[in-house]
């Protein structure tokens, strides 16, 4: 009987881990270019000067399909891509410009509500179906509440607003925030459905 090397063992051990870090790779890399494209994408309302934009959803929806890790890796590339002078964010701004102002508490909120996100989103059962829906909607409540109390400590440390005040000025976000997470669940669940591999570590 042929016995084989245990070097070539060791190789071919080897070969799935490194296949899955680069399609890890690859969807990190996807899903921050997917969140650059969407800062183009903005309506300016409010007295804090803060725009609805679907880049604040689409991070989140980085972590339902992605889950906690890969979503906050996700988050933390495009930001990087910010700090380096790219226009990552919605009105073109860059990551250093945002952290200057009232919305650097958005930032800080961005990086988070990923792995907020998907460590609750990764609690859902595999299979379509009603509780799937309902952990991945309480997933992205999560992740969106999370960008809301870092957004409300900036704007309290930085537009010396009360923190009543700094928790009104989210009022008018709240009900379009809700509205794309509930789209960004439907497309994270229409996602899982259709590759229940992408939920391997």
């Amino acid at each position: 009987m042929q016995t084989i090397p245990p070097e070539k063992t060791t190789i071919r051990s080897k070969k799935p881990s490194s296949r899955k870090q680069l399609q890890d790779i690859a969807l990190i890399a996807v899903f921050a270019a997917l969140i650059i494209v969407l800062a183009f994408v903005s309506i300016p309302v409010g007295a804090a000067g803060v725009p609805i934009v679907l880049q604040n959803a689409s991070i989140v929806l980085a972590g339902l399909i992605l889950g906690g890790r890969r979503g906050f890796l996700t988050a933390l590339l495009f930001l990087v891509l910010g700090l380096i002078g790219l226009p990552v964010l919605a009105g073109g701004r860059t990551t250093l410009a945002a952290l200057a102002g009232p919305t650097a508490g958005y930032i800080v909120g961005y990086l988070l509500s990923p792995l907020v996100a998907g460590a609750i989103a990764y609690l859902a059962p595999k299979k379509r179906g009603t509780g799937m829906f309902i952990v991945l909607g309480l997933a992205g409540i999560a992740g969106l509440i999370t960008q809301y109390v870092c957004g409300s400590i900036g704007l309290v440390l930085r537009a010396g607003l009360s923190i009543s005040e700094a928790a009104l000025a989210q009022g008018a976000f709240v009900l379009p925030d809700l509205a794309k997470i509930a789209v960004m669940v439907v497309i994270a669940a229409g996602v899982h459905a259709a590759f229940p591999d992408i939920r391997k570590k």
